[in-house]
């Protein structure tokens, strides 16, 4: 084969086949076809898109790329989640050890933050010692002792996804349905599951801001997944307001023990509840969504949850006492406040402004390699909807000194305040058999 032929039928319109889409990326990954050949296949897919066949093909040809995950001695089925993102989304802390209570296992592979958006593996990383870059081997280990693996993509886990992210990453081709629906499944395939359920979130602080790209993209995944073998199914759900009261990283910790403790905010555990439920359902493990969210429900009530996210902790070296002794997690010194300058109710128009915030103050990266300071993070004090008095404190602004004035100023922008103002519902749509 050969690469230009290629360029030149995508460009044309054409589909590519199993066999362009297996050689041309095994090619790329051995260095065989350069940058440049690939980012402008990229762009062409970017400008024509896929076909569903073609994207099946292209996401196979991914997955096959590097090694796949594989637990013969886990009998249990085997399931994961993943969200688009946004801010304080910390759903998939509780819902893993959760689910794990319910009878299924969780190898969940995650990403760090980047841009405006918070990662899993930064958060779970704040909680002391607790180490997420596993071997293979120590992931499968893992997951046979507690039932959850909670690790980061090595290098030889879809190989071609990793370079392919950089490419778009720096050519500004990120924003691509096919492209994204390959990205994200390719890695999600590659760790043996049964199900998947897909949080894909609408309005200021997603990745998607716009509903109907965000409803295409889920029908999208879903189509790519099942066509593949795994039940699938996606919730359209809202990130045009923080989810919960804290986003940052150890503040994100604090408030997913909280729900594991029965207790946190009502959003947070109503998420958890309906994609566990979700999960349990589509494994047969329990009949119905509703009595799944119950049996989700009961995990984070009665205890089970907590208790074998504290075995999680301990498998993966760090401190299961923190659960109890919130000191052990890392503290920020000082506290600034983001007050309301006037009478009436909150509303916030740009989400992105607060995980930027964030960044500014040290706790999410401007670029790949920037370290990350887990304590800094902001603590709302009040829900959108709610009606505020001029000087009420809004937001609580934890920091260590860094980027403090940068952080305010994108707070203040963030938000207005209204005479009247209605939030979003929590959860847009459903999407799946």
């Amino acid at each position: 084969m050969d690469a230009r032929a290629i360029l030149q039928k995508k460009r044309d319109g054409g589909a590519l086949t199993r066999e362009e889409s297996e050689w041309f990326l095994r090619g790329y990954v051995a260095g065989e076809i350069p940058d440049y050949f690939a980012s402008a296949l990229l762009a062409l897919v970017f400008v024509r898109g896929m076909e569903p066949q073609e994207l099946a093909h292209w996401t196979r040809a991914m997955l096959d790329s590097g090694e796949k995950l594989a637990f013969p001695r886990v009998a249990l089925p085997k399931v994961d989640k993943h969200s688009t993102g946004g801010i304080g989304d910390k759903v998939s802390i509780p819902l893993a050890p959760a689910l794990a209570a319910c009878g299924v296992a969780v190898p969940m592979i995650s990403g760090r933050g980047l841009g405006h958006t918070g990662g899993t593996l930064d958060k779970l990383e704040s909680i002391p010692g607790f180490r997420t870059q596993l071997s293979s081997a120590e992931f499968a280990r893992c997951l046979e002792n507690t039932g959850v693996a909670l690790g980061g993509q090595t290098p030889e886990l879809v190989p071609a996804d990793r370079k392919l992210y950089a490419l778009r990453d720096v050519t500004g081709l990120i924003e691509s349905i096919p492209l994204i629906a390959s990205s994200i499944l390719s890695k999600k395939l590659a760790e043996g599951i049964d199900a998947l359920v897909l949080d894909v979130k609408f309005g200021s602080g997603a990745f998607m801001v716009e509903r109907e790209r965000g409803a295409e993209l889920a029908r999208t995944m879903i189509r790519l997944a099942e066509s593949m073998g795994v039940r699938t199914s996606a919730f359209q759900t809202c990130m045009s307001r923080p989810l919960g009261r804290k986003a940052g990283n150890a503040v994100e910790i604090e408030e997913s023990f909280d729900c594991l403790a029965g207790g946190g905010p009502a959003e947070l555990r109503e998420l958890v509840c309906l994609q566990g439920g979700e999960l349990l359902a589509l494994t047969g493990r329990e009949p119905d969504l509703e009595a799944g969210k119950r049996r989700i429900a009961r995990s984070l009530d009665d205890g089970s949850a907590r208790e074998l996210f504290a075995r999680v902790i301990a498998a993966q070296g760090g401190d299961p006492r923190c659960l109890d002794e919130r000191e052990r997690l890392p503290r920020a010194r000082e506290s600034a406040f983001v007050r309301s300058p006037a009478d009436g109710v909150l509303a916030w128009r740009d989400l992105r402004a607060l995980g930027l915030a964030i960044t500014a103050l040290g706790g999410g990266r401007r670029v790949l390699g920037d370290a990350i300071d887990p304590a800094v993070g902001l603590v709302f004090q009040v829900d959108e909807g709610a009606r505020v008095t001029r000087g009420e404190p809004l937001v609580e602004v934890r920091h260590n000194g860094r980027g403090l004035d940068e952080a305010l100023r994108r707070i203040e922008g963030s938000f207005e305040l209204r005479a009247e103002h209605r939030p979003d519902p929590l959860i847009l749509q459903r999407f799946g058999a």
